[in-house]
């Protein structure tokens, strides 16, 4: 079966498929998501088998609205309600108690709370209203590998797999939405992953502090959230992190080992490296913003480049709004390396 490209007047024939429990992928603002029916297990079944990923790995459920939500949560939390008028819709996910018997435990990951998202795209929304069902959606890739960003990264990794993949074009901010936990009303909040809404963005909408989980899972730990493996997001070629001003010393290292290096960074340091560099891909500009956009597309446009590389060499940002999600996300596909001159370290 060859992957269908869905078009934008084609919605309806992509939410016949969803409910026929076919799996169709739809873009967000974020990444590409991988689409099945919340409410069909053997549909959700198949995303797993697709996508390889862990079955005891929770799904986020896409809605349109969170009084969809409130069809399927025992309570929310005290600030559920000004998070989502704030945020909604948007790179914002919520992790909400559920009443029992109403998701799998394929959906849910053995357990009682669910992460539902309202994505700020009229496409998916549309697709969701016409299955008349919410939809599961990891994203739309090979388990963790570098997340897609455009349809052809779909069809790229599911090109016999899936039933088809509605295009929207390339997604605006490029890694996956904030999940925080609400799931225990007499806690705050608390941030499980980070993205594009921010820890103080969360905290002027509530007024209250936002607590981050710093915690990285190991293997054999099973996460509450998408994306808290110790390594993720990750392309077949090494990665190493190389901090702002340590671009003249790879640029220095390449010129004296036969190391055929792919750069991922900005203008400004992929101009220092360059004549060294067997390949380069540059962010648009050298702001944080066309960083998180370009992440996952350089990862997997240099892991795929015939230049036959040894090694990627990926710039670094400031951990701070933004540059938290994007951080995070560059540390798990380089499984925490740091350029050192000739080694790697921790």
């Amino acid at each position: 079966m060859e992957i269908q490209k869905i078009s934008a007047d084609e919605v309806k024939q992509a939410a016949h498929y969803i409910q026929q429990g076919e799996l169709v992928a739809f873009p967000t603002e974020t990444v590409y998501g991988l689409g099945a029916s919340a409410l069909n297990p053997q549909a959700v079944k198949k995303v797993y088998q697709v996508k390889g990923r862990p079955s005891d790995n929770p799904l986020i459920v896409h809605v349109t609205s969170f009084e969809q939500v409130k069809e399927y949560i025992q309570e929310s939390h005290p600030l559920a309600e000004v998070l989502v008028q704030t945020f909604w819709p948007g790179p914002l996910t919520i992790i909400l108690p559920i009443k029992p018997n109403t998701f799998d435990t394929v959906v849910t990951g053995g357990l009682a709370t669910v992460a539902f998202r309202m994505p700020d795209q009229a496409l998916t929304l549309e697709l969701i209203r016409q299955a008349g069902v919410p939809l599961v959606g990891p994203s739309a890739n090979l388990s963790g590998h570098p997340s897609p960003t455009t349809a052809e990264h779909v069809i790229h990794d599911f090109e016999h797999s899936i039933k088809g993949v509605l295009d929207g074009g390339p997604t605006k901010i490029g890694v996956e939405s904030t999940v925080l936990d609400l799931s225990d009303p007499n806690k705050p909040p608390m941030i499980l992953r980070p993205g594009a809404v921010t820890k103080e963005m969360l905290e002027q909408a509530c007024h209250t502090p936002v607590a981050v989980d710093s915690h990285l899972l190991r293997a054999d730990e099973a996460p509450k959230a998408p994306g808290m493996k110790y390594k993720h997001y990750a392309p077949v070629v090494p990665v190493q992190m190389v901090h702002e001003q340590e671009w003249e010393q790879v640029a220095s290292y390449l010129a004296h080992h036969p190391i055929r290096a792919g750069i991922l960074a900005g203008p400004t340091a992929a101009e220092v490296v360059r004549g060294e560099a067997a390949a380069v891909y540059m962010y648009a500009d050298d702001s944080v913003q066309a960083a998180t956009q370009g992440l996952f597309s350089g990862l997997r446009a240099l892991d795929e480049t015939k230049a036959g590389l040894d090694c990627l060499y990926v710039a670094t940002y400031p951990e701070d709004g933004l540059g938290v999600a994007y951080m995070n996300r560059l540390k798990k596909a380089a499984n925490q390396m740091y350029f050192t001159n000739n080694e790697t370290e921790v």
